[in-house]
């Protein structure tokens, strides 16, 4: 007679322990000021950054930096500020040799870090994190003369990136470097053939995340500290190396890239770990995508160029890993019984901060047909009150559009409205006495089947439609190929039921008078894009994340 075999599973117990462990705290920083009543002490903090930074970063020739060592290519890529075209930097055009090279180096330091004690790993991401805290401003600064953030968006960028660093390196510790293990009792009955549940002797089981190998991370011009130190956290900290590559075409955020590459490298990151290459997407991308070296992308971008890039590395016989952020076209619905006032406030900073160049931007909006015309009015009176200018100076909100080519857009966009619905607010260029691309916060009207309620714009353009129905309202909300943030204002309780539990979206809040569709907050809310928006179904900010970045391998030696 077989006996049934035993199976003790436990958890292997090591020196640390999870219930000493410090809380995770989000990094706060402007909240904490003004709560303090130090908001003065902010701005001139923030202040003194840029006057820092204008004088001794600004201007200079940068390198690539690959194994540690610096690298010039020979050809480079000018850099000007979207604020005023002033001259941030000269860098190096990047190619697929160069491309290459990052490759092989990452390749070369894979065996010592992937097998380096994952206690060690997020002791190098703890201590990025407080380099982070000290140069927060000086960072803050480049952001802002990089991309055209306002302070508090280049502050709360940089919070962000913190609250990654910290967050990653405790989730990393508290599941004890993902490794558990188990154990099947010997049986002291024998048979003379192997099959499922035989006895035998026993066997000692580790289960273990191990990590890919290279990686290369594509980083986004909108969120170059935070999207960029997350991604780049989620493959190192869990024992892969990287290929960086900063945003370096159109949209340029080289300098902050370098930001990220020397805070890593002083915390303790070994050479060849994390190699940072700028160049065109069409060869330095295109060779991470193709390089049988590279495992794994790991992107944020549009759904078009992150589909291209699984389609062919999948069409060239390579299973490589993706991690994908693609995007979004994000709704917010307006109930008959919404607060107005809160949805006025949430709707125009997720429509208009950044100016719309955000893949959680609000763009969209359904609002029921008998609050139409008073939710409009209301939001005419507050996207008028907004300041437009250089968004280094503290009274001004909006800053410019990132390039030639979102002006290009939104100028399409704003013709489009004019042909098919109507220009509610805004829809022009305007001078702000800089030689910057300054356009004003817009509003149309449209039919509900307009493109401009499908096709993402990334510009600060928000199309209104009405409905009269919830449940078409929900509809047309879920009618697009998108599905990554979305917001409903109302106080019906039904409603809020339906919504949440039938929207088509990674990310959902209701009511929230601060933003409607924008601002996840690290250990909080998680970032995940649904539909095609995302990939995994698992998100930024949560405890799912790192998991994306190994493979489970079930290890039994027999004793």
């Amino acid at each position: 007679m077989l006996l049934l075999v035993r199976v003790n599973v436990f958890i292997d117990m090591i020196s640390d322990s999870y219930d000493c462990m410090p809380d995770f705290e989000n990094e706060y920083t402007y909240r904490h000021f003004v709560e303090d009543g130090r908001e003065g002490d902010f701005d001139r903090m923030f202040d003194s950054a840029v006057g820092r930074v204008k004088a001794e970063l600004l201007g200079k020739k940068h390198p690539i930096y690959i194994g540690g060592e610096e690298v010039t290519a020979p050809d480079e890529i000018v850099e000007y500020s979207p604020i005023d075209r002033t001259l941030i930097g000269r860098f190096q055009k990047g190619d697929a040799a160069i491309a290459r090279s990052a490759v092989e180096s990452a390749r070369r330091a894979f065996a010592d870090w992937s097998a380096t004690n994952y206690r060690t790993r997020a002791d190098v991401f703890q201590k990025a994190a407080d380099i982070f805290v000290q140069r927060k401003f000086e960072i803050s600064a480049v952001l802002s003369i990089e991309n055209g953030k306002s302070r508090y968006e280049s502050v709360g960028e940089v919070d962000e990136a913190i609250d990654f660093l910290r967050y990653y390196s405790l989730d990393l510790l508290r599941n004890k470097g993902y490794v558990r293990r188990t154990k099947i009792t010997a049986s002291t009955a024998r048979v003379d053939a192997g099959f499922q549940g035989a006895p035998g002797k026993s066997e000692n089981i580790t289960i273990a995340m191990r990590s890919y190998g290279v990686m290369g991370v594509i980083a986004p011009f909108n969120f170059p500290i935070s999207i960029s130190v997350g991604m780049s956290t989620g493959a190192l900290i869990t024992g892969n190396t990287i290929v960086f590559k900063p945003s370096s075409t159109d949209n340029m955020t080289m300098l902050t890239g370098i930001q990220i590459y020397k805070a890593l490298s002083d915390a303790g990151l070994p050479a060849g770990v994390m190699n940072y290459v700028t160049g065109p997407g069409s060869t330095v991308g295109e060779e991470l995508v193709v390089n049988k070296d590279v495992k794994g992308i790991v992107f944020t971008g549009s759904r078009a160029t992150g589909l291209g890039m699984i389609n062919r590395s999948y069409a060239l016989g390579q299973q490589k890993m993706f991690v994908v952020e693609m995007g979004g076209k994000n709704p917010a619905i307006v109930s008959k019984y919404a607060n107005l006032d809160d949805a006025v406030s949430g709707i125009s900073s997720a429509a208009f901060g950044f100016a719309g160049q955000k893949c959680s931007a609000c763009s969209r909006v359904y609002v029921h047909e008998s609050v139409k015309e008073q939710f409009i009015s209301k939001l005419i009176d507050k996207t008028r009150a907004i300041s437009i200018g250089d968004p280094l100076k503290k009274e001004n909100y909006l800053g410019p559009l990132i390039s030639q080519g979102a002006m290009d857009r939104y100028a399409k966009a704003v013709d489009e409205a004019r042909t098919t619905g109507r220009v509610v607010y805004g829809g022009r260029k305007i001078d702000a006495g800089l030689d910057g691309i300054y356009v004003e916060p817009t509003i149309v009207e449209v039919d509900s089947s307009s493109r401009l309620l499908r096709d993402e714009l990334f510009v600060p353009l928000l199309a209104v439609a009405q409905y009269s129905r919830f449940e078409q309202a929900l509809e047309m909300a879920n009618d697009v190929q998108y599905g990554l943030t979305a917001g409903l204002y109302s106080t019906k309780a039904s409603e809020i039921k339906e919504f949440i539990g039938r929207i088509e979206a990674g990310v959902v809040y209701v009511n929230r008078e601060t933003s409607a569709t924008t601002g996840a907050i690290v250990g909080a809310h998680t970032f995940v894009g649904w539909k095609g928006s995302g990939l995994t179904g698992k998100g930024t900010g949560s405890r799912f994340y790192l998991q994306q970045f190994m493979r489970e391998q079930s290890q039994a030696v027999v004793k």
